[in-house]
């Protein structure tokens, strides 16, 4: 009965049990039943009842997409990640750490639409990115000379 959170709704399916519900109902079926048989509550299935009365089957149709109408679209989304692959400095920042704010900067810019940074962080898991956090190493570190004390100094001390 209903979604566990964080689980997209199926409209087929959904649609296909109203109008499951719809044939149990012409046939006589009591409405405590119905909701059994098809796994809803009673009052799912009093309000499909008066739906059926009023608009017959069709008015148990499916309806379409459900919340609201996404603020981006999809050349938006492309734009976003084409601007997230330049780096932050393209914007005028000084390190090449993307933060949850500049994302949201990045969307203004890119597509004059205005998010806040939580929901930049949607934006950017739904492009497949990830929060990654940068290793903590000095910019003076020269790899080639640790390898070299680890190989000759190390052992001698």
């Amino acid at each position: 009965m209903g979604n566990p959170a964080g689980v997209r709704r199926d409209f087929e399916k959904l649609e296909q049990r109203r109008l499951q519900a719809a044939d149990l109902l012409r046939q006589g079926v009591h409405q405590a039943e119905v909701a059994r048989r098809v796994g809803v509550h009673r009052q799912s299935v009093s309000r499909w009842a008066e739906e059926l009365k009023r608009g017959g089957k069709r008015a148990l149709r499916m309806a379409g997409r459900a919340g609201r109408r996404p603020r981006l679209r999809s050349e938006d989304l492309r734009r976003i990640e084409k601007g997230l692959k330049r780096g932050p400095e393209a914007l005028g920042y000084e390190t090449g750490l993307w933060t949850a704010w500049r994302v949201a900067h990045l969307i203004e810019h890119e597509c004059r639409v205005k998010y806040h940074p939580t929901q930049a962080w949607r934006i950017l898991r739904q492009l497949g990115w990830s929060c990654q956090r940068p290793t903590g190493r000095a910019l003076e570190r020269d790899e080639e000379k640790i390898r070299q004390w680890k190989q000759k100094r190390w052992p001698e001390i």
